[in-house]
């Protein structure tokens, strides 16, 4: 057991003022986390967990939000106090010292002008009566602390200079630099590769035993969190609607909204051929759903078009040209160099080797996988595909052309046939632009179909055939949520009939949920539409739901490549060895073990 809460939050409510009036975010929630202990908040985007732990910290807007209940926290100053009636100067006091919080996008936390170092090193001027020397000393040992290489060096250096994973270290030593009693962790690993996400969990674990830090871990994959939590809240519409052990959670959920966040995550043992969805799990207990959820369960309109019937999905096609079909596409030995500006004439120009010597081929219908760290080059190749980066050398043949060779006039028509949806969908929509004016742009562009009139109805059917209504065409980016901006790129992609789509990490950044939506999406439209898919993502578990082959991508090279059966069950690179097995599992085995190393150290400090 763990001892008395250190917080105590009782009917929290938070809500906002918006066009159509007040709305609800947070409704009446009570939960408890103790000293040491690990609490998980997971749910959708919108369910209300985000604003819950910002409220603790008074960091929503003040104008237009309204918070009311109780959150009793046990200050090492202040005694007792309740975090959502302090001052300004008590807030102070506790923010930062007593809680921390370390949020999803490090980039955006940090700021740019100043060098890491610097701003850990504030943190504890701010809060302990240290001098700049000792700040300095103590900034070093906390970059050994989230084992950040060369602490010394990355003192120095400024955010824009670190990987996605040392940013995010840099943030919890900021966050740890004071040894708070209570961290909150908001979405900490979204973003990140599944090996940086391994470490940055067990990190999190690591600091949270050796310092008796309690933690309220804030997530949307519940995969994520039984690799760290103790006990797991689980809200919907903001509202707790189940609560328990991390393994009662796992192996016996009681509310269907539990069941289907568990059950539409892939995970490497996914053996099924569509994803279930939260709606599919809602609808049928008759339990109320929100409106995005309510259309993506609607049945989309099947858009029929004059295309040659589609390969079975992870079919074993041959890699080896050993296929009846001709290749659709064939890379040779690309090769994709960077020039490094220099600041003083007399240095060098450095260059970067971001893709080297990369080769394969892909068949009509076929879905490869791209898989790798950040770095890796994996982006870099499907953008010099495209032509979008000039590649240094190498071939790229299309439909049995070289693409190095096209007049220019000529490649932009080529490129109707090979088309890219991009990793983030709002930042590939014009804001100013409705989206039925989006999807109609490319067949205005490419001259597909004669009039106007005729573009709007394919526009709106496609609309349709991605799960979206045909009156939504005049609403603009901003109105949709994450999943849905993502359906209306596949529709734009669609519009021009493209025999092959590249996918650029399109799922990352969305719910799991959604994530499944979207990915049953693209298998039934590559069916429908005999489409050749290159995916390129981070995610494995995604990777062997979506593909029929994979090329692992490390430093530039592709240093594994075949079946997603031989990969999974074979890999014969100990750097796809790593890959795999910094999958959260969200196994009982590993649960189990991760509660026996809890209960360990509850032992040690004598409770």
């Amino acid at each position: 057991m763990f001892p008395a809460p250190l917080l105590q939050v009782d009917h929290l409510h938070i809500s906002f003022q918006a066009q159509q009036g007040q709305v609800q975010a947070v409704k009446g929630i009570s939960f408890q986390v103790r000293k040491g202990e690990a609490v998980a908040i997971v749910g959708e985007s919108g369910s209300g967990k985000t604003v819950t732990g910002l409220s603790l910290l008074q960091l929503l807007p003040s104008l237009g939000s309204v918070v009311s209940g109780n959150a009793l926290f046990h200050s090492s100053e202040l005694v007792q106090v309740d975090l959502l009636t302090l001052s300004g100067k008590q807030l102070e006091k506790v923010r930062g010292r007593d809680i921390s919080i370390v949020f999803q996008d490090p980039m955006s936390s940090l700021n740019p002008v100043i060098s890491c170092g610097k701003q850990v090193a504030e943190a504890l001027l701010i809060h302990l009566p240290i001098s700049r020397k000792e700040a300095y000393a103590r900034t070093i040992a906390l970059f050994k602390l989230v084992k950040l290489p060369e602490p010394e060096k990355q003192f120095a250096r400024y955010p824009h200079q670190l990987s996605g994973g040392q940013k995010q270290r840099v943030m919890i030593a900021m966050a740890m630099a004071c040894e708070p009693s209570l961290l909150l962790a908001d979405e900490p690993t979204t973003a990140l590769d599944v090996t940086v996400q391994a470490e940055i969990l067990q990190l999190l674990n690591e600091l949270r035993v050796e310092k008796g830090m309690a933690m309220l871990f804030i997530s949307h994959d519940l995969g994520v969190v039984a690799e760290i939590a103790d006990r797991v809240l689980v809200m919907h519409q903001g509202q707790i609607v189940e609560e328990g052990p991390v393994l009662q959670i796992f192996t016996n959920p009681q509310h269907p909204y539990t069941q289907a966040l568990l059950a539409c995550r892939p995970t490497l043992k996914t053996e099924v051929p569509v994803l279930p969805t939260v709606a599919d799990f809602m609808l049928k207990t008759d339990l109320p759903v929100d409106k995005a959820t309510a259309l993506n369960r609607a049945a989309p309109h099947r858009l029929v078009v004059d295309k040659p019937a589609a390969a079975p999905a992870n079919s074993a096609l041959a890699p080896t040209g050993t296929s009846l079909q001709a290749p659709l596409l064939q890379v040779e030995d690309i090769h994709v160099e960077f020039r490094r500006n220099r600041l003083f004439f007399w240095q060098k120009k450095e260059a970067i080797h971001a893709v080297k010597g990369v080769s394969f081929q892909a068949f009509p219908g076929e879905t490869i996988a791209i898989v790798g760290e950040s770095g890796c080059g994996k982006t870099t190749l499907g953008r010099a595909l495209l032509r979008l980066i000039a590649p240094t050398s190498g071939k790229v043949l299309f439909h049995g052309q070289d693409w190095a060779t096209l007049p220019r006039e000529e490649l932009r028509k080529q490129r109707k046939n090979l088309q890219m949806i991009f990793q983030d969908p709002y930042a590939s929509l014009n804001p100013h632009q409705k989206i039925g004016e989006a999807i109609m742009e490319p067949m205005l562009v490419h001259q597909v179909l004669p009039t106007q009139r005729e573009r709007k109805k394919r526009a709106l059917e496609l609309l349709e055939t991605v799960g979206l209504f045909p009156d939504q065409f005049e609403r603009y980016p901003h109105e949709f949520s994450g999943g849905q901006q993502q359906r209306i790129c596949i529709a734009r992609a669609l519009a021009l009939e493209p025999t092959c789509i590249i996918c650029d990490e399109i799922v990352s950044s969305l719910d799991v949920s959604v994530q499944a939506q979207v990915l049953n999406l693209l298998n039934r439209l590559k069916r429908e539409f005999n489409l050749t898919l290159l995916f390129i993502t981070h995610d494995l578990a995604v990777a062997r739901f979506m593909a029929d082959r994979l090329l692992v991508m490390d430093q530039g090279r592709v240093v594994e490549e075949g079946t997603v059966q031989q990969i999974f069950s074979h890999p014969q690179q100990a750097y796809t060895k790593a890959l795999l097995q910094a999958v959260p599992a969200a196994d009982i085995s590993d649960i189990l073990a991760a509660q026996e190393k809890r209960k360990a150290y509850n032992a040690s400090i004598g409770e």
